[in-house]
């Protein structure tokens, strides 16, 4: 059982670093930053949106007996974000971002991403519970799996008026709830199911909500033929990543 625990710790401790690739940016032109950051920020867009159609809500729906509970859950997670923002939104700037005043979907990214991570947490010791390859095969996956929605969080973050090293230390905050979920699931030594089809409809109802109602009408105040090109090719490659991770699992 030491074993497992140290495999599954290290492994989530791995995750969690992938948060700071956000760090490889901090040698750019703040100037120069923020005229490439809307494409990161559209690359989140469709990698949340991919994460949720693509892993969350098939996986959500994979061997239930009861699919009106499922969309009731990702119904549940829109109603929530939704009811997030409302009570964070009056710190909005309705401008250009700013630190004094972050855009209210900083902080639901935020939310969001740390149910995601705590998720991974929780599967990823799960796996690891079942064997050890099966864990290892699980970690190599989500380590995919993070690297591009990483960077478009950071994107967001930063986009959203939080400055780079605050972007980083709060995502990597977040992040450290993989370690929380990991080490909660090593404890109780339980079954993770009944969590995971609780978490997963909910964590992909609070994608949607993120990308379609917060990030998406991000884009679409920028009316330039040529960056409106640039941001549908980097929406869609965010959904062939997602897509892509299909053919790791």
């Amino acid at each position: 059982m030491v074993e497992i625990w140290i495999y599954t710790l290290v492994s989530v401790f791995i995750v969690s670093l992938i948060s700071l690739v956000g760090v490889f940016t901090l040698s750019f032109d703040q100037n120069k930053l923020y005229k490439v950051l809307i494409y990161f920020v559209s690359l989140s867009a469709g990698t949340l949106m991919g994460d949720a159609f693509i892993h969350l809500i098939p996986e959500a729906y994979e061997d239930v007996e009861n699919p009106l509970r499922v969309s009731l859950l990702i119904l549940l997670g829109i109603l929530l974000f939704f009811f997030l923002e409302k009570i964070i939104h009056w710190r909005h700037c309705h401008e250009e971002p700013c630190e004094e005043h972050p855009h209210p979907f900083s902080y639901v990214i935020l939310f969001g991403d740390g149910i995601h991570n705590f998720i991974d947490g929780l599967i990823i010791a799960g796996s690891f519970l079942v064997s050890v390859p099966v864990g290892v095969a699980t970690t190599v996956a989500v380590v995919f799996h993070e690297i591009p929605q990483e960077i478009g969080d950071f994107a967001s973050l930063v986009y959203g008026g939080f400055t780079k090293t605050k972007a980083l230390f709060f995502n990597f905050l977040t992040a450290l709830l993989a370690v929380a979920g990991a080490i909660l699931v090593l404890i109780a030594n339980l079954n993770t199911d009944n969590v995971v089809k609780f978490l997963v409809p909910f964590a992909a109802g609070g994608f949607v909500y993120i990308a379609g109602s917060d990030l998406i009408p991000e884009l679409n105040k920028h009316k330039e033929v040529k960056k409106g090109l640039g941001q549908v090719g980097a929406f869609l490659a965010g959904i062939v990543l997602m897509l892509g991770l299909v053919f790791l699992e």
